[in-house]
């Protein structure tokens, strides 16, 4: 069932996106714009902009959907763009993380400092991944599609969704982008623990 909706936000996305592809831009491309606005967000968030830093990441985002969906439209999908791909996001997500502990500096919240929440989210986030493809170079599970469908409370679209509404909130008041951290932080390591769970459970003998 979740590789079934997985396929099917491809599709959705496909027929959304499918237009860029006209535009002549390799996949590569697509993904080193996603990976240069993501940058500029960061450099955004140093200054202080955190609106401008937003419009910049979601712009990230969307580029990042946008280098798939052009190799799906041109058949050049390859697994070594696909890694890239991958690397990037890793890399722009670090960049938000990053951004936002300069952008908040020195804090507390629920009696630990920001920098605290900040190591626990980068953590989550580089866990959730890294279980996954460890389990995978470890041989734990026979099906690749079951590998692939671990899933788990909170994937890397609904981290960055959480982030960018506390973004959009501390635009008004910056706690809330501080909860928005710490929610996230905490529910990233969850996610890892399910899926080492999963793991265990589930992966070969």
């Amino acid at each position: 069932m979740k590789m079934l909706k997985a396929r099917l936000k491809n599709q959705d996305t496909d027929r959304l996106l499918h237009g860029f592809a006209s535009f002549g831009l390799s996949p590569t491309a697509w993904t080193l714009l996603s990976l240069f606005a993501a940058l500029a967000g960061f450099i955004a968030l140093s200054f202080h902009r955190l609106g401008m830093s937003l419009i910049l990441f979601v712009i990230s985002g969307l580029l990042d959907s946008v280098d798939g969906a052009v190799a799906r439209a041109t058949g050049s999908t390859t697994s070594k763009g696909a890694f890239a791909d991958g690397v990037a996001d890793r890399y722009a997500e670090l960049l938000l993380c990053l951004g936002l502990l300069l952008y908040l500096g020195p804090g507390k919240l629920l009696f630990l400092s920001m920098d605290v929440w900040f190591v626990l989210l980068i953590f989550g986030s580089l866990m959730t991944s890294f279980v996954r493809a460890y389990a995978d170079h470890r041989g734990l599970f026979k099906d690749p599609e079951e590998l692939k469908g671990m899933g788990g409370l909170l994937e890397r679209g609904e981290r960055l969704t959480l982030l960018y509404l506390g973004m959009l909130l501390g635009i008004f008041d910056q706690r809330w982008l501080m909860v928005s951290v710490a929610f996230t932080a905490a529910l990233a390591n969850l996610t890892a623990l399910q899926r080492i769970s999963i793991a265990l459970r589930r992966g070969r003998k």
